[in-house]
């Protein structure tokens, strides 16, 4: 957000509300621990415009009024866009990035710049951290990591580490990994080059509106609780539980899928999403 869009108090105040945060709002390091998990435990991970055919909005008072003032969320941009504006309204500095999704490729140049990233800043402190609360994976995570490279950090559960990789480019580039059954597995990669406003208007319409982007076709929502990760892809609904568990089930119709939207991600469910088409396939 620049700053002539700045969060006001009230934003602010609704903000914390809906994260349930009620610790200290400074810029320093348990700040943003707890402000980080607490966002992405509250906030849901949602495509659910983009396959009405709507472009989410990422101005500040939408998104306000869409993941906080709303039983709504959003995806990378928005999610993360929000906690930008939140942490450089209680005085930390932040960088936007963007970073390619890794997940499954054979080589990083494979894959588009489509995922949004934070580094931030913590006033007095020397190391600067990765802060996301919009990957939506399971592998996601939890808390802020620094950023340093060959080091691995738990975080509320999940461990994961920052490596450099081989590429073409002038600066470093930085692979996220999460260690997962018993190895390390690549998320996303990065440089350090800042993204601005304008550059993310334009990937967030490319991904809501490109008929071959994974998030304009097939509904998808993620949740984060202590105990288990549930994730709704199209018609299947996969749970995780703490100890590694999984079950999975197919959504049986229309009536289901908004039922298990409502009560089990607390998204309340906006007209026009298209499940009839879904379970037509």
């Amino acid at each position: 957000m620049s700053q002539t869009e700045q969060l006001t108090p009230d934003d602010l105040d609704a903000y914390f509300r809906r994260i349930g945060w009620t610790g200290e709002r400074r810029a320093d390091a348990a700040t943003l621990r707890g402000v980080h998990l607490a966002h992405i435990r509250a906030i849901p991970f949602e495509n659910l415009d983009p396959v009405r055919g709507e472009v989410p909005s990422l101005a500040p008072a939408d998104l306000i009024g869409k993941l906080v003032r709303s039983r709504r969320g959003g995806y990378c941009y928005e999610h993360n866009t929000l906690l930008a504006g939140v942490l450089e309204a209680l005085g930390f500095r932040v960088t936007r990035l963007a970073a390619r999704v890794v997940v499954g490729a054979e080589r990083v140049e494979d894959r588009p710049r489509t995922h949004m990233a934070l580094i931030v800043e913590v006033p007095g402190d020397p190391r600067r951290h990765l802060v996301d609360v919009g990957f939506g994976a399971a592998g996601a995570l939890l808390e802020p990591i620094p950023l340093t490279p060959d080091t691995a950090f738990d975080g509320a559960g999940r461990r994961h580490r920052l490596v450099h990789a081989p590429h073409h480019g002038p600066l470093k580039l930085w692979v996220l990994e999460q260690h997962t059954a018993g190895s390390w597995q690549p998320q996303y990669a990065f440089t350090l080059e800042p993204f601005e406003r304008p550059d993310f208007e334009v990937i967030n319409w490319h991904i809501a509106t490109n008929p071959r982007s994974p998030f304009s076709a097939l509904p998808y929502a993620q949740r984060v609780t202590p105990d288990r990760h549930i994730l709704l892809h199209g018609t299947r609904l996969t749970e995780t539980r703490a100890d590694g568990t999984t079950t999975e089930r197919d959504l049986t119709d229309e009536d289901d899928a908004r039922r298990v939207l409502e009560e089990q991600f607390d998204i309340a469910v906006p007209e026009g999403t298209p499940w009839k088409q879904m379970f037509r396939r």
